[in-house]
Parts: C-alpha cells; structure tokens; sequence
C-alpha cells in the first residue's frame, strides 16, 4: 500500500513498513494547506498534530484509512471521513502513562515552585526562605474529570504520593470508581468545591467545548491547583487568566485555546504572561520516546490489520 506519514514517526517502525513492501512517503513538514496536493494516490495517511479537515480528505481520491498517531481524533474531520467511506482510526492507550507522567511533573513543579527555584539559582540569586514555602501534596484532594486511560494512570500516580482522590466521569464506571479506589462526584462543580488540586482529560466535543469556565474556576477553592493536558479548546482562557489573578489559582497547562501551527516559532502567551502562579509547557504531553514507539507500533498493527483482513481497528467513525 501507499502511505503518506505528515508527521513525526520512529524511524524503525517506517523501516517495518517498507519492508512489509509497503511505498513510504515521509514529510513530517505537511499541514493541512499542503496535504491537498501531496495526498495523491495514498491509501494510507499518518497523522500526528497535522489536523485533516475536509478538503484534504476530499483529495483523498484513493485514500481508505486515516490513522491519527495518538489518542485524541478532534483533529480530523471524521464525519466527512464516513461520508467518503473512509475509515478514521486512532491508538488508544499508547500514550496514557506519559501524559500522567507530565501531569505528576506539573503538579510537583507548581507546588515547589521548581522554574522559580531554577531560574533564580541561574541569576545568581539564593533565596532558600521564599522556596522553603510549599503546600506539599500528601493527603491533598485530587480531582480528576475524565477517568479515561490518561485519568487511570494519574488516579495510580496520585494516590502513590499518598493523596485522596475523587472524581467526575460523563459516563457511568461504577466498577472502575471502586476497582480504584476513588470516590465519584455528581458534576464538576461538586468536585470543584472539594480539591486541592484538579486535573482534567477530557476530549473536546461540542459538549465540552469551553466547560472550564467562570462558573467553574468560581468553584474551586481559592488557592487551588488547575492542571490541562487535554485539550485547549476546554478551557475559556480569559476565565482561567481572571481565576489565577483573583482567586489566585495556580494553573499548569500543556494545550492551549489558541495554539501555533507546529512548524511556527511564535506562539502570544501574553494572557499568561508574568503570572507566578502559573506553568506552562509546549503541548509535549505524548512527547517521550517510549509513547511515540507505542503508538507507532500500534498504527502498523492497524496497517497490518487492514492489508491482512480489511478491518479496521480501533474505528471512531
């Protein structure tokens, strides 16, 4: 088959494809402005960020499958997909626990304040009093909304430090809550009122869209933790910026609302920008070497599955 990779893919695993004898194109470089003219007669395309709107899957012409290299797909116009009769497919699971890794990080980094503490220590300055303040997070309230695979894995995290952990799920898992050990809350605004500390992993669907709102950040306690490694589309950002300035919320985030392309260099933090009580990363959060091999290794196992059988595995359209 003709595969066209529009993003970041293991090298060894495309060496696999071609020497299953499948006809590699690999240009990491492509958008979705780009793929239109360089989609041509592939069967297969391999996304990442790369989002797929409409009109490149409509110069699909012989374009059968659409694997998105990760677990989110609200990057890909997946009804249209259906539409033409062509399969959207994702890798659920592969990169779960390097997003609770990253989410860990960011919670340990906001309550000891690890950037002040480094950035002081470059300027030459030794300030052990002001960082000598921290909450700490033993027998702190976590509060997780979403309890997919990225919730578990955090659920696991959280509870090794040692902190209580509730949580809030759309979707009925009465045998998971218990399996866990983790208390069920009835909507995000309970669980706001109760936790030191809130993460969230949700998709971002026109349900969820824009929910972390300014009913939800009024609440949270005051002085809480916020932590997104989700999606940016979550959160209204003018209302996370007013929480962290007037309710002194602390706030680490990995996606933002508004997000440069991933060629771009420039990105306006400015809503952010100078508040000490906030944290924030590149959208890194499936970014280690042992997720991008899982989930590589899983889009050959679609790709293997489909030449083999015709089925697709792990279809979301």
């Amino acid at each position: 088959m003709k595969i066209l990779i529009a993003d970041k893919f293991p090298s060894h695993w495309k060496e696999v494809l071609a020497q299953q004898g499948h006809q590699i194109t690999d240009n990491p470089a492509l958008d979705e402005n780009t793929l239109p003219a360089a989609i041509a007669d592939n069967e297969v395309l391999i996304v990442r960020s790369t989002k797929v709107p409409a009109p490149v899957i409509e110069a699909g012409k012989d374009l059968k499958l659409i694997i998105r290299a990760g677990a989110g797909y609200d990057t890909i116009d997946t009804a249209f997909a259906a539409q033409k009769g062509i399969a959207v497919c994702n890798c659920p699971g592969t990169n779960s626990i390097a997003v609770a890794e990253l989410t860990m990080g960011l919670m340990l980094a906001l309550d000891r304040r690890l950037y002040h503490n480094t950035r002081d220590l470059h300027a030459g300055i030794w300030n052990k009093s002001e960082y000598s303040k921290s909450k700490g997070i033993f027998g702190r309230t976590l509060g997780i909304i979403g309890l997919g695979n990225i919730g578990k894995e955090v659920a696991k995290r959280a509870q090794a430090f040692g902190m209580k952990v509730v949580a809030y799920d759309p979707y009925d898992k009465p045998e998971l809550f218990t399996s866990l050990h983790i208390t069920p809350e009835p909507d995000i605004y309970t669980l706001a009122g109760l936790c030191d500390v809130i993460t969230v992993h949700l998709p971002d669907t026109p349900q969820t869209h824009g929910i972390f709102n300014k009913k939800f950040f009024d609440a949270m306690k005051d002085g809480a933790t916020f932590i997104n490694t989700a999606r940016g589309g979550l959160v209204v950002t003018k209302d996370l910026v007013e929480a962290i300035k007037n309710k002194h919320i602390r706030a680490a985030l990995d996606v933002y609302e508004t997000e440069p392309k991933a060629n771009d260099k420039v990105f306006d933090f400015s809503p952010f920008q100078g508040a000490d009580n906030f944290y924030g990363t590149h959208h890194i959060g499936a970014s280690t070497d042992q997720a991008q091999d899982a989930v590589a290794q899983r889009a050959v196992e679609i790709i293997n599955e489909y030449a083999a059988s015709g089925k697709f595995l792990f279809r979301v359209n």
